[in-house]
């Protein structure tokens, strides 16, 4: 039986205490989880103001939801730290050009550096171009929120890169065309 507490885009969850808990209580854990001093809680459309009023006056039961408002005190000194859904998108990010990186990149730099003089055949070329452009549309299908700032500049220079092997590809692969290779 939990209580969901909305902070911003975050929500929080924690057990219902005990139904004679003084909201004080519930105060003082937001305020240690959260590092801010001063805030508002609502619940059900009602600020929450006596601190001495226990949850069950309240009628905070399990399923609740609360949500906390920093004031203006504490509002622009609420943390910075990536959320937990940024922090999901960093680390697709970061699988997906480690994956690239440990598979592809070897061979397409074999490929790269034997240039017109390759023995490679066409098909390697194509299947190395759409490993490279599906890795890139995985990165082009995750949408950061606006406000994301990491995440954006993660995904973006992640976009760069692999699109630049791709660039490089199609430059060898034209160049060989172009030469009466391919």
């Amino acid at each position: 039986m939990s209580v969901t507490v909305k902070w911003g885009r975050d929500r929080l969850a924690f057990a219902l205490p005990p139904k004679d808990t003084p909201l004080s209580a519930i105060r003082q854990s937001l305020r240690e989880y959260t590092q801010l001093h001063a805030f508002k809680l609502v619940h059900k459309g009602a600020v929450l103001t006596d601190d001495q009023a226990t949850i069950a006056q309240y009628h905070i039961t399990a399923g609740s939801v609360l949500m906390l408002i920093p004031t203006a005190d504490d509002a622009l000194h609420q943390p910075q730290a990536p959320s937990s859904q940024e922090s999901a998108l960093l680390a697709t990010v970061s699988t997906e050009l480690a994956t690239l990186r440990s598979t592809l990149l070897p061979e397409l730099n074999q490929l790269l550096a034997a240039g017109l003089s390759s023995q490679f055949p066409a098909k390697d070329y194509l299947r190395l171009g759409e490993l490279l452009l599906q890795s890139l549309l995985r990165l082009d299908a995750l949408a950061p929120e606006r406000d994301w700032e990491q995440a954006r500049k993660h995904r973006k220079d992640a976009v760069k890169e692999v699109q630049g092997l791709l660039d490089a590809l199609d430059e060898t692969i034209a160049a060989r065309k172009a030469a009466g290779l391919q």
